[in-house]
C-alpha cells in the first residue's frame, strides 16, 4: 500500500510539474512574439535605407540644355530611388523645400556648387541627397556646399528629439492602458475611458514640459505641440481600453504591435518613406506616430505646410478609439445581462470555465 501510495504521490507531482511548465510556456508565448515581432518590424524598416531608396524628390536649379541634361543623368544613374526634376530659379527651390516638396535642390556652378536642404524635414534623407550631388559635383570639378535652409531649436540640434518625445508618450500611453485595465477591472468601460483621457492629459503635459522648458526641443508654439500629443496619447489609451474588453490579457501584444513595431517605423523619426520599403513607407501617410511627428515639424519647422492632414489623422485615430470604447460598452452590457438571466450554478460554472481559460 505504501508502495502504492509513492507511486501516485510522485505521478501527482510530475501532472503537477507538467501543468506548470505548460502554463509557464503560454505565458512565454508573448513576449517570444514581442521578440520577434520587434525584429521584424525594426529590421524590416531600418537595415538598408539607401537600398530601399525609392522616389527620393531632389531638383536641379536652371532653365537651360544644360540643367535638363545634367538632371535626366542623376535620374538615369540613381534609377528609381530618385524622383529629379528641375526648377527655374534658387527661389523656387527654396520655397518647394519649406513646403516639403522637395528634399533637396541642386545649384549647379563651375566653381562652387551647391545643395539646398531642409535636415529638420529629415536629415537621412538630406544625408542621401547630399551624398549623390557631392558626386555630382565632383565630376563636376566643383566642390559642394550643403545648405540647411530650416532653424533648428537650442535643444534639438539633429532635429531628432520629437521621435524620442513620440517614444515617451507612446510609453506613458500603453503602460496607462495596462494600469487602467488592471486596477479599474470594476468599473464600467465608459469610466475607465475618462479615467483614460486624464491619462492622456497627464501623459500630454509631461512631455510638453520635457520638450519646452526642461530640454528646449520645442522653443515656440509648445500649445500646439501640446494639443497633438494630447490627441495622439489619448487615442492611444481609448483604443487600448476599447480592445481589452475584446482581447483580454492579448491587449498588450496588440499594443505593442500597433503602438511601437508599426508606429515608430512608420513615424518618419529615423526615416522618411522614401527611404524603407513599400509597406512601412504607405503606413507613414496615415499611422498615428506620423501624425504627431510630421504635424510637429510641420508646425515648428516649416510654417504650418501639411500640418492639416495630420491633425486629421490623429483625430480620427481618437475617434477610432472612442468608437472602440463605445462597442466595448455594449459587449459589456450584453455581457452583463447574459450573466444575470444565469442561474446561480450556471453562473459558477460559467466563471470557472473563463478562469479555467485565463490560465
Amino acid at each position: 500500500m505504501r508502495h502504492k501510495r509513492t507511486v501516485r504521490h510522485v505521478v501527482g507531482n510530475l501532472l503537477s510539474e507538467g501543468h506548470t511548465v505548460r502554463h509557464v510556456v503560454v505565458h512565454l508565448l508573448t513576449p517570444l512574439l514581442m521578440c520577434f515581432g520587434m525584429g521584424l518590424s525594426y529590421l524590416g524598416a531600418f537595415h538598408a535605407p539607401e537600398a530601399q531608396a525609392h522616389g527620393l524628390k531632389v531638383a536641379v536649379v536652371g532653365t537651360s540644355a544644360r540643367s535638363h541634361l545634367l538632371a535626366q543623368a542623376v535620374k538615369d544613374t540613381a534609377g528609381d530611388a530618385l524622383d529629379v526634376t528641375t526648377v527655374p530659379d534658387r527661389a523656387t527651390a527654396r520655397r518647394q523645400i519649406m513646403d516639403r516638396d522637395l528634399v533637396g535642390a541642386y545649384v549647379p556652378s563651375a566653381r562652387h556648387a551647391e545643395l539646398l536642404v531642409a535636415e529638420a524635414n529629415s536629415s537621412t534623407s538630406a544625408d542621401a541627397a547630399a551624398k549623390v550631388f557631392t558626386a555630382v559635383a565632383a565630376r563636376q570639378g566643383a566642390p559642394l556646399k550643403v545648405t540647411d535652409l530650416s532653424r533648428s531649436a537650442s535643444g534639438d540640434p539633429t532635429h531628432a528629439s520629437l521621435f524620442f518625445l513620440l517614444v515617451a508618450l507612446s510609453v506613458g500611453s500603453y503602460a496607462g492602458v495596462a494600469a487602467i485595465v488592471a486596477a479599474g477591472a470594476a468599473l464600467s468601460v465608459w469610466k475607465r475611458a475618462a479615467i483614460g483621457i486624464a491619462t492622456a492629459l497627464a501623459v500630454s503635459v509631461i512631455g510638453a514640459v520635457l520638450a519646452g522648458p526642461c530640454f528646449h526641443v520645442v522653443d515656440h508654439d509648445l500649445w500646439g505641440v501640446w494639443g497633438m500629443a494630447l490627441m495622439y496619447s489619448a487615442g492611444i489609451l481609448t483604443i487600448g481600453i476599447g480592445l481589452h474588453t475584446f482581447l483580454k490579457r492579448l491587449t498588450t501584444l496588440a499594443l505593442m504591435v500597433l503602438f511601437v513595431m508599426l508606429n515608430f517605423t512608420t513615424s518618419g523619426g529615423v526615416f522618411e518613406p522614401e527611404l524603407q520599403n513599400g509597406f512601412f513607407g504607405a503606413l507613414h501617410a496615415f499611422w498615428n506616430g506620423a501624425g504627431f511627428v510630421e504635424g510637429a515639424r510641420s508646425l515648428l519647422y516649416f510654417d504650418s505646410a501639411g500640418l492639416g492632414s495630420r491633425v486629421l489623422s490623429l483625430v480620427l485615430w481618437l475617434v477610432a478609439g472612442l468608437l472602440l470604447v463605445a462597442a466595448a460598452a455594449i459587449a459589456e452590457r450584453r455581457a452583463t445581462s447574459a450573466s444575470a438571466s444565469l442561474s446561480p450554478a450556471e453562473a459558477d460554472a460559467l466563471e470557472e470555465m473563463g478562469e479555467a481559460v485565463a490560465v
